[in-house]
């Protein structure tokens, strides 16, 4: 399939720049694969199409703090530092884009904070505008990890809001949340209440969680049209045992798996067997899914609406089939669905 494929117009005014009041009373589409059928429902009405058996597998990363303001040495340039993965904890090392990327150099030292009090220096160009950087901190790593964080604040994408409020800092992240790494929140997640967990235990519908490090990858623009040439970034992942037998007794057992996410999704594919189970495992993926696409696991994925041309709607639509879920899109734009991270939700069975 092409890029182009995936092109639509979505007007500024469909993203959310704020989530629903109460997290599960979103919008929710569902779409029935097999005919084309859409309905509309609320995001607390979820459960009534799952039953015993059932396992829901929901991503219980954390987002951290990543993005940071600071100044270049000398010129004092505005810089702004996007934290992606820490890569050695004794060195304080951290693998990081910088912005405006012409502007720095390997040997730079930049500054953060009011009184400069982070230092950090430009050690290797990774790429066109990645770098890495080893920040120059005497005190314990607890202290330096809890200053650092500080300085940051809560990476909402920019085409959401271009700085975020207060509120951000628990609006965008999953009730859940407890495995840090993550720079963006599994927004499938962020719809989760207490309660409506608590209604799932009530009809006997099973979840685990299985950790999936969201980065950057799937917002980056996809900038070849034949998208068997596009390379997805890798994204940390972890399957425990226990996830893992869950998942796969779900299966053989008859019942439905249900993927909460792309990353979700993207993990649950990365490494299956030819008996169709998973392993659990710690490692690293850059899988790329995008029709067409022959699923193992999952039997049911739920997603928020994405932007054009998003590797996220590709995955969409190699699970609900390309003709269904551009049709479903249309239908949201005119139904007046809301679209990103703080938006509404598609159910597909």
């Amino acid at each position: 399939m092409k890029l182009s494929q995936f092109d639509f117009n979505l007007p500024d005014d469909r993203i959310a720049r704020e989530p629903s009041y109460w997290r599960d009373e979103c919008r929710l589409m569902v779409l029935h694969k097999d005919t084309g059928e859409i309905e509309h429902r609320q995001f607390k009405d979820i459960i009534n199409y799952f039953g015993k058996g059932d396992t829901f597998v929901l991503n219980n990363t954390k987002v951290f703090p990543a993005r940071l303001f600071g100044k270049k040495e000398k010129t004092e340039a505005d810089i702004m530092v996007f934290l992606l993965r820490e890569l050695n904890v004794e060195q304080k090392l951290w693998d990081v884009i910088v912005e405006p990327a012409r502007k720095i150099r390997i040997g730079n030292k930049l500054y953060f904070g009011e009184d400069d009090s982070m230092v950090a220096e430009v050690i290797d160009n990774t790429t066109s505008r990645g770098r890495t950087l080893r920040f120059l901190y005497d005190g314990p790593y607890d202290e330096f990890k809890r200053d650092l964080f500080a300085l940051g604040e809560t990476p909402v994408p920019e085409w959401v809001k271009e700085h975020p409020d207060p509120e951000d800092v628990e609006n965008f992240q999953t009730i859940f949340a407890t495995e840090e790494g993550a720079v963006s929140a599994p927004a499938a997640s962020l719809h989760f209440s207490r309660e409506l967990l608590n209604r799932m235990i009530l009809k006997d519908i099973d979840k685990t969680f299985i950790t999936v490090h969201m980065g950057l990858g799937h917002f980056r623009e996809v900038d070849v049209e034949d998208l068997s040439k596009h390379r997805m970034d890798c994204e940390r992942m972890i399957i425990t045992p226990e996830a893992a037998d869950k998942i796969n007794r779900t299966k053989k057992n008859g019942g439905k798996v249900v993927a909460i996410g792309a990353t979700v999704v993207r993990a649950l594919e990365t490494y299956v067997t030819t008996e169709h189970e998973i392993r659990p495992n710690d490692t690293w993926t850059n899988k790329f899914i995008f029709p067409p696409y022959d699923f193992s696991i999952p039997d049911a994925y739920v997603s928020n609406f994405h932007r054009p041309k998003s590797t996220m709607l590709m995955s969409v639509a190699a699970f609900g089939g390309f003709d269904n879920v551009m049709n479903a899109y249309e239908v949201a734009l005119k139904e007046g669905y809301r679209f990103g991270p703080y938006g509404d939700a598609m159910l597909i069975l």
